[in-house]
C-alpha cells in the first residue's frame, strides 16, 4: 500500500457490500455436518425508518454472526419484518392509503437502510408475517390448536382499548393502559378465542431453571413473578338462609382461594369484584338501593389502574355468608381493588395480616381480629399497617401454637378431613386472549355455521386471505363491514355460514417466526417447519432484544414452542438458548422519539461518516445491557480512530502470512506493541462468546494501535495489523475487509494462537514502602535475585533510611518491597 490514499468510508462500504451480495457470503450452508450457530435479533416492525435502537440491536448481532463466521461455523443470522398490526391501519386512515401497500413500501425502505449497514443477514430467508404463505401455516397451527383442544372460545370481561377499538392480553396493559397507544383501558365483555397457555403454565416456570446463568436474571424473575405459582387452600364460603332468600337458587355461596389459610380465624368479611356473578345478580334485582347501585356501576366503569389506584372504596351487598369453622356470619361487600380476573374474583379478608384487607376495613369500620403472633406485633393489631409475616397461630383454635407454615398445612389437611375444601395450585397466569377486532392481521381460521356451530375452516382452503377491498375509518372491524367476504361455506356441512371476523393477535406471528427461519427456504410453500433444517438450527444460540419484551414475546415464544414441539414440529423445549437484552438509546438522558424532538437519524450518520462508524460508537458507548447516552463528540471521536487505522495501514508492508518474530530480540517497544495486540487477542474470546463488552475490547484494540504506532518494527507492524483487523473485522466489517484484502489478501483467519512468550515480562515493576508507607517505584529486571531487589530498593529510599536501624526486610517476589525501621 504505497500510496496514501484518503479513507472514503462510502466508496469503501458500496464495494463491500456488493462483493458479499454477489457471493451470497452470508447465507446458510445447506452441510448440516458443521458446527452451527443460530444468531438472532428480534425483528423489527415496518414502521417506516430505522432508527438508533434498531442500530444497536443489529450491530450487536452481527458482531456475533460475523465472528463465528470466522470461526467456521455455519451461521443462521436472518432477518424479517413483524408486519401485521394496528399502526398499518393508523397509517391507511391518516394517509388515505391501504395498509398493505404502506408496509410493504417501508419494508423495501428499510431493508435498504439496513444493507447500508453492512449487516451480514441471509438475504434468501427474509421473510414479511403478513406474507400470505406465513399466514397459511399460522392459521394451520391453529387449526390445529384448536382440535387438540388448546383453542376455545368464550365470553369474557376483557381489556379493551377504546382508542385502537381492540381487545388486549393481560400481558398488553401496562400500568393500566394500553401497551401500544397509552390509552386507559376499560373492561368489556365480549366473545374471543383464547390459546390454553395455562396448560403449560407449569412447565413454562420450571424450565426458567435451565435457563439460569443464560438469560438475564431479571427476565427469568419478571416471568416467575408473571406466571405467579401458589399453593393454598380452596374453599366455598356457603350463603346464609337470609341470604339464600335474597339470590334465589341460582347460587348458594362462592369459592375463594387463599395461600394463608392459617389466618382464616382472622376473616371478619368477605369481598367480590364488582364483575362477579352474585353482583350481577343483585344489580339485576330490586334489593339494592340505587346510591349501592351506581356506587357498583362507578366501579365498573374504572380501569384496572384506577381501582387498583384510588383510595379503597366499596359496597355492602346486604348479604352474609358464614365461616365454615366458627358458623359466625360475615358481611359480604363489593370492593374496587378485587379483579374480576384474579382467582375467582372473590376474597376471604383478613384485615389483620393483609394491608389491601386492613386499608378497607379501617375505611369503613370493620372488624379486625389479630390471629398471628409476631416479634414485631406480640400479637396485637399493628396501626396503621397490617401484619404479614409469618409467626405463630393465636386465637385459632385448631391451630394456636403452631408456626405459620405449619398451621398453614394443618389447615389444608382439616379441611380436606371435614370435605370443606382442598389444597390446590393456582397460577396468576391467564389464558392468551387472541382475538383482535382489527383489519391488518391474520384472519382466525373459524366458520360460524348455522347447524354445526363453531367449525375449524379446512387446511385445503388455507390461507384465508385478507380481502383488499375494504374501507379503513378505526371505527370498527371493516372485516365485519365487508359485502362478500365474511359468506363462505361451512366446511363439515357445506351450508351457508360466516366467517369469523376476528383476526389474531400479531404477537402470534411474533411467537414461530424463529423456526420459520430455521426451515430451508425452499420448502417454505410446502410445509409450515422443515423438520431437517428446525432439528439443525433449533433452538437458537443467540437471541437479542430489548427487556421490554421480557413478558409479552418472550412468555409467548416459549409457549409456542412447547405446543410446535407437542404437535410434532420442534424437538427442543426452549426456543432460546441464550438471551441479551440490549439497553435503550438515549439522548439527553430521555429515549430517542419523534414527539421528544431527539431523534438522530441512522441515514445521516451513515452518509456522514459511514456504516464502520455508526457500528464502532454504538459499540464502543456503552456495555450492550446498559443504556447508551447519545454523544455527538463520541461519534467523531470513532471516525477519527478509523482514519488513524486507514493511515497507519498505508506504511504496513503486505504479506500472506503472519510474520514469524523472534520476540527476544525485540526492544522494550516493540515487546510491548506484541503484549498490547495479543492482550486485545486474548480479551477477544469471552467478548464474542459470552460478555459482550465490545467497548473493552474496542478499547483494546485502540491501546494496541497505539503501541504499534510508538515503534518501528515492520514484522510487529504487520503482525499487530493481521490480528486487530481480525479482531474488528466483526465490528467494522468495511473498512477491516478492506485493509485486510489489500495487506493480507483477505485471508480467512480463522484461530490465531494465543503466544505465551508475549506476556513474558522482562522488567517487573517494584513498590517499596518503609513501614507500611509508600516512599518509592522503580523498575528492574524479572530475573534479578531478592538480594538484588532489596538493595536497589535500599537505595531508592535511601533518605528516608539515612541514620535508621533497618528490623526487617520483606520482599513480595514481583510486587513490593516493605522495609520496617525502628522509631
Amino acid at each position: 500500500m504505497a500510496e496514501n490514499l484518503k479513507y472514503n468510508a462510502l466508496d469503501i462500504e458500496k464495494k463491500w457490500q456488493e462483493i458479499w451480495a454477489k457471493n451470497g457470503e452470508f447465507e446458510p450452508k445447506d452441510d448440516y455436518s458443521l458446527p452451527k450457530k443460530y444468531i438472532l435479533s428480534m425483528f423489527p416492525y415496518p414502521s417506516g425508518r430505522i432508527h438508533m435502537g434498531h442500530v444497536r440491536n443489529y450491530s450487536i448481532g452481527d458482531a456475533i454472526a460475523r465472528y463465528y463466521r470466522t470461526q467456521g461455523f455455519n451461521v443462521l443470522h436472518p432477518i424479517g419484518f413483524d408486519s401485521f398490526g394496528m399502526p398499518a391501519e393508523n397509517a391507511a386512515i391518516k394517509n388515505k392509503i391501504h395498509p398493505r401497500i404502506w408496509t410493504y413500501e417501508n419494508i423495501d425502505y428499510m431493508t435498504k437502510e439496513l444493507r447500508t449497514l453492512g449487516l451480514s443477514f441471509s438475504k434468501r430467508r427474509e421473510l414479511a408475517t403478513s406474507d400470505p404463505i406465513y399466514t397459511k401455516w399460522e392459521q394451520s397451527f391453529f387449526i390445529k390448536m384448536f382440535k387438540e383442544g388448546l383453542v376455545y372460545r368464550k365470553s369474557a370481561i376483557v381489556n379493551w382499548c377504546e382508542h385502537d377499538q381492540t381487545v388486549l392480553a393481560n400481558e398488553q396493559v401496562e400500568e393500566g393502559c394500553c401497551w401500544r397507544c397509552g390509552n386507559e383501558v376499560v373492561q368489556r365483555e365480549l366473545p374471543g378465542y383464547y390459546f390454553k397457555i395455562t396448560q403449560y403454565a407449569d412447565e413454562l416456570l420450571n424450565d426458567l431453571k435451565t435457563l439460569e446463568g443464560k438469560w438475564p436474571s431479571q427476565v427469568l424473575t419478571m416471568q416467575e413473578n408473571w406466571i405467579g405459582k401458589s399453593f393454598g387452600l380452596e374453599f366455598k364460603f356457603y350463603l346464609d338462609d337470609d341470604s339464600k332468600k335474597i339470590l334465589g337458587d341460582k347460587f348458594d355461596g362462592f369459592e375463594v382461594f387463599t395461600t394463608r389459610p392459617d389466618t382464616i380465624y382472622g376473616v371478619t368479611y368477605t369481598a367480590l369484584a364488582p364483575e362477579h356473578a352474585i353482583v350481577k345478580a343483585l344489580l339485576d334485582g330490586n334489593t339494592l338501593d340505587e346510591d349501592k347501585k351506581s356506587k357498583i356501576k362507578s366501579i365498573l366503569n374504572q380501569s384496572p389502574r384506577e381501582r387498583q389506584a384510588s383510595e379503597k372504596d366499596g359496597v355492602f351487598l346486604g348479604i352474609y355468608v358464614t365461616h365454615p369453622l366458627t358458623n359466625e356470619k360475615i358481611p359480604v361487600w363489593v370492593a374496587n381493588f378485587i379483579l374480576a380476573d384474579y382467582g375467582s374474583g372473590a376474597i376471604m379478608s383478613v384485615p389483620a395480616h393483609d394491608q389491601r384487607d386492613f386499608d378497607f376495613a379501617s375505611a369503613f369500620d370493620l372488624p379486625i381480629v389479630s390471629v398471628i403472633k409476631t416479634e414485631e406485633n406480640n400479637g396485637e393489631i399493628m396501626r396503621p399497617k397490617a401484619t404479614g409475616d409469618y409467626g405463630v397461630s393465636i386465637n385459632s383454635p385448631l391451630i394456636n401454637g403452631l408456626s405459620s407454615e405449619e398451621a398453614k398445612m394443618a389447615m389444608i389437611e382439616k379441611f380436606e378431613e371435614l370435605k370443606l375444601g382442598k389444597r390446590v395450585v393456582n397460577f396468576k397466569l391467564r389464558d392468551w386472549g387472541i382475538s383482535r377486532q382489527r383489519y391488518w392481521g391474520a384472519p382466525i381460521p373459524i366458520v360460524h355455521c348455522p347447524k354445526c356451530g363453531v367449525v375449524a375452516e379446512d387446511e385445503k382452503n388455507l390461507p384465508v386471505a385478507l380481502p383488499d377491498d375494504v374501507e379503513i375509518t378505526g371505527e370498527g372491524n371493516p372485516l365485519d363491514k365487508h359485502p362478500t367476504w365474511k359468506h363462505t361455506k361451512c366446511p363439515k356441512c357445506g351450508c351457508d355460514a360466516i366467517r369469523e371476523t376476528d383476526t389474531m393477535d400479531t404477537f402470534v406471528q411474533s411467537s414461530w417466526y424463529f423456526a420459520r427461519y430455521a426451515s430451508d427456504e425452499r420448502t417454505w410453500n410446502d410445509t409450515a417447519l422443515d423438520k431437517k433444517g428446525v432439528d439443525y438450527w433449533m433452538n437458537v444460540d443467540q437471541y437479542i432484544g430489548g427487556i421490554e419484551h421480557a413478558i409479552l414475546h418472550l412468555l409467548y415464544a416459549r409457549f409456542f414452542q412447547k405446543v410446535l414441539r407437542d404437535l410434532g414440529y420442534m424437538r427442543d423445549d426452549e426456543p432460546f438458548k441464550n438471551l441479551l437484552t440490549q439497553g435503550m438509546v438515549l439522548k439527553d438522558g430521555k429515549k430517542m422519539s419523534k414527539s421528544k424532538g431527539n431523534v438522530v437519524d441512522p441515514d445521516d450518520i451513515i452518509n456522514k461518516y459511514g456504516a464502520d462508524t455508526a457500528r464502532l460508537f454504538i459499540l464502543f458507548a456503552a456495555p450492550p445491557q446498559k443504556e447508551l447516552e447519545w454523544n455527538d463528540s463520541a461519534v467523531e471521536g470513532a471516525y477519527r480512530f478509523l482514519n488513524r487505522l486507514w493511515d497507519r495501514a498505508q506504511s504496513i508492508k503486505p504479506c500472506d502470512k503472519i510474520p514469524a518474530i523472534e520476540h527476544a530480540g525485540l526492544n522494550k517497544e516493540e515487546k510491548y506493541a506484541r503484549l498490547k495486540v495479543y492482550e486485545a487477542l486474548a480479551k477477544s474470546r469471552d467478548v464474542f462468546t459470552q460478555s459482550f463488552t465490545f467497548n473493552t475490547l474496542i478499547a483494546a484494540c485502540m491501546e494496541a494501535l497505539n503501541a504499534i504506532n510508538a515503534q518501528d518494527n515492520d514484522e510487529v507492524s504487520a503482525e499487530g495489523f493481521f490480528i486487530i483487523l481480525n479482531l474488528l473485522e466483526p465490528i467494522v466489517p468495511h473498512i477491516a475487509c478492506e485493509l485486510s484484502d489489500k495487506l493480507f489478501g483477505r485471508k480467512n483467519f480463522g484461530e490465531i494462537e494465543i503466544l505465551d512468550e508475549v506476556f513474558v515480562k522482562d522488567t517487573i515493576k517494584l513498590a517499596v514502602t518503609i513501614n507500611g508507607k509508600k516512599r518509592a517505584e522503580f523498575e528492574m529486571s524479572a530475573n534479578s535475585s531478592e538480594s538484588e531487589v532489596l538493595k536497589e530498593a535500599k537505595e531508592q529510599t535511601a533518605k528516608w533510611l539515612e541514620g535508621k536501624e533497618i528490623i526487617k526486610e520483606i520482599y513480595v517476589k514481583g510486587k513490593l518491597v516493605n522495609l520496617v525501621i525502628k522509631g
